[in-house]
């Protein structure tokens, strides 16, 4: 009583408060600060703090969970039961060991962090904020717990209710699935779909901005021109934004020192059409119109879930082409590539689908020393469709030359099946597949001239980063470790990652959301000397030497530094 009287809470919310600490499980506050501990080591993208929050938030609660589960086996088996007394003096015990190992877990964070940060070249962080960090973790773990009570409720409150009806088994059977039901209509049917909405709406409204610095362009010639069979505010913002930009033919000719046409660039919007059937017919008879089949060269591009294509992959192909290269690329979203993924995984596959066999069909009659080499290309999920948009046996009399797909999500068919079955001893990071003839892999360091390896008619290549979590990403490591972390590892991948059950999947999933957040040349971002390593092995250019690659590579690092921001200091001021 003298202890209630000394506090500065009301007596019954001092009641209620105490109640709730004191129905935690001991067993799960020790499990769960295990869990809440290893959340704090380093995975593959480097973390701000309040994201490292809601990771370490969801694994103590996880923890807490199996904890938990351990305490009611121990019931259930009926093995001894300790006295209150030994029971209240295990608790307190375990609050202070919770809090210590809280405490040093927390104070190493930021040098876990910086061992990703070292490795990619960012400046290392002082401190991970442990005070922020810990306290938003325990308010989530808190939320989560309630909610985890609240469902305990629903199903105890039906149980009961069926139990006038039913015998007791089928009674909690039945209340289970039920407020299983309820729960999951709650989340999906309200915040998961409101989100979603709101995400498209936001997303639609983005991509129809018209930037006032972008015009039609005045070339006949090129898409959304006054000639052209695509209107110019149709194309959407990523659209608009891939016609205008690019190098010219001028500027690839001033930097050979040779005259070069302007690269062929077709590209058609959402909006373009009702069907994807239709946008890619469009796409095809605008590729006609402006001359793509004429050139040495065609690229069929299936882009990124907002229809956003990598300026670092075309702009070098088309100077590695010396501009005699076309490229046609039809949109099928507005969402950013995973929740493209996650909402409407048969849009994008649709789309690619039906430009590859408008394209190819076309391509196929056309005489075969006067049609241009065909090559695919994607990133991401652009990557992960345009590799469902055929099907080798299908081509296998008249293939097309070659594709570069970077980095593919890790639900992408055939890369699975590739990694699956390559050559023994070979790392799943950078496998070798067969006898490399057709289907060859490569990350930083280029990887593509295999000694005693020969090309065959058709070229394949995967650009891949060990430390991108979209395509690395597994979801068997919940459970089990993946091969890609077992040695050698990727040389960009901290050495002081180490898999946790639970744990590293969900920082895995953490990682997928920051993906982009990493310096050029890691995660999901591909540099342009890589693409140019993966575009001379793909299309074997000819007149292009080892000076004109130097140079090249050292164009694309300035060029995109002012996008980016990751390469300071290595171009000279304008």
């Amino acid at each position: 009583m003298e202890h209630v009287q000394q506090t500065d809470l009301p007596r019954p919310v001092y009641r209620h408060i105490s109640t709730f600490l004191r129905s935690f499980s001991t067993s799960g506050l020790l499990v769960g600060i295990l869990f809440f501990a290893v959340s704090l080591t380093p995975s593959l993208i480097p973390r701000p703090y309040l994201i490292q929050a809601v990771i370490s938030g969801f694994s103590l609660a996880a923890g807490y969970a199996a904890g938990v589960s351990l305490r009611w086996l121990w019931s259930f088996f009926e093995l001894p039961e300790p006295t209150v007394r030994r029971a209240r003096t295990l608790k307190i015990a375990a609050a202070i060991v919770s809090i210590a190992a809280a405490a040093v877990f927390l104070w190493q964070a930021a040098h876990w962090q910086n061992t990703v940060r070292h490795i990619m070249g960012l400046e290392p962080i002082e401190s991970a904020e442990p005070v922020k960090l810990g306290l938003i973790a325990v308010l989530m773990f808190i939320a989560l717990v309630l909610l985890a009570r609240l469902f305990r409720l629903t199903f105890r409150v039906l149980s009961r209710w069926l139990q006038y009806f039913l015998t007791r088994p089928i009674a909690n059977a039945l209340g289970g699935l039920v407020a299983l039901a309820l729960f999951w209509s709650a989340a999906n049917g309200v915040i998961f779909k409101f989100a979603l909405r709101a995400a498209d709406s936001s997303f639609q409204q983005l991509d129809a901005l018209m930037d006032p610095e972008i015009a039609p362009p005045a070339d006949l010639a090129r898409t959304g021109s006054g000639a052209s069979l695509v209107h110019w505010d149709e194309l959407g913002r990523q659209g608009r934004q891939f016609i205008a930009s690019g190098p010219t033919g001028a500027d690839i000719g001033a930097f050979f020192g040779a005259a070069a046409p302007d690269p062929v660039r077709v590209y058609v919007g959402l909006n373009s059409a009702e069907t994807a059937r239709e946008r890619a017919k469009l796409a095809l008879e605008e590729l006609k119109r402006a001359g793509g089949f004429e050139r040495k060269s065609l690229i069929v591009v299936v882009p990124t879930g907002t229809g956003w294509i990598d300026p670092e992959a075309l702009d070098t192909v088309e100077y590695l082409l010396h501009g005699d290269v076309a490229s046609v690329a039809v949109q099928y979203s507005y969402l950013t590539s995973w929740l493209s993924l996650l909402v409407e995984p048969g849009y994008g596959a649709d789309a690619a689908d039906a430009l590859f066999d408008a394209v190819y069909g076309y391509w196929t009659t056309l005489p075969r020393d006067r049609r241009p080499k065909l090559y695919l290309h994607g990133l991401s999920l652009g990557a992960m469709n345009s590799q469902g948009s055929v099907d080798l046996f299908d081509v296998i009399s008249d293939p097309f030359q070659g594709a570069l797909w970077s980095g593919p999500p890790f639900p992408s068919a055939l890369w699975r099946s590739v990694t699956a079955d390559r050559v023994a001893g070979s790392s799943a990071w950078l496998p070798r597949y067969r006898d490399s003839s057709a289907i060859r892999f490569t990350s930083q360091e280029n990887a593509l001239d295999i000694p005693g390896a020969h090309w065959g008619a058709m070229r394949i290549v995967y650009l891949q980063y060990a430390s991108d979590p979209v395509t690395f990403f597994d979801p068997h490591s919940f459970y089990r470790e993946p091969d890609w972390m077992k040695p050698p590892r990727g040389p960009d991948v901290s050495p002081a990652l180490n898999w946790f059950p639970v744990v590293t999947g969900l920082q895995l999933l953490a990682d997928m959301a920051l993906a982009t957040t990493s310096p050029m040349g890691y995660g999901h971002v591909y540099a342009p000397e890589h693409y140019i390593d993966a575009w001379m092995a793909v299309t074997d250019p000819q007149g292009i030497t080892a000076e004109d690659v130097t140079r090249l590579k050292a164009r694309g690092r300035c060029t995109s530094a002012p996008r980016t921001g990751w390469y300071p200091g290595v171009c000279p001021s304008p």
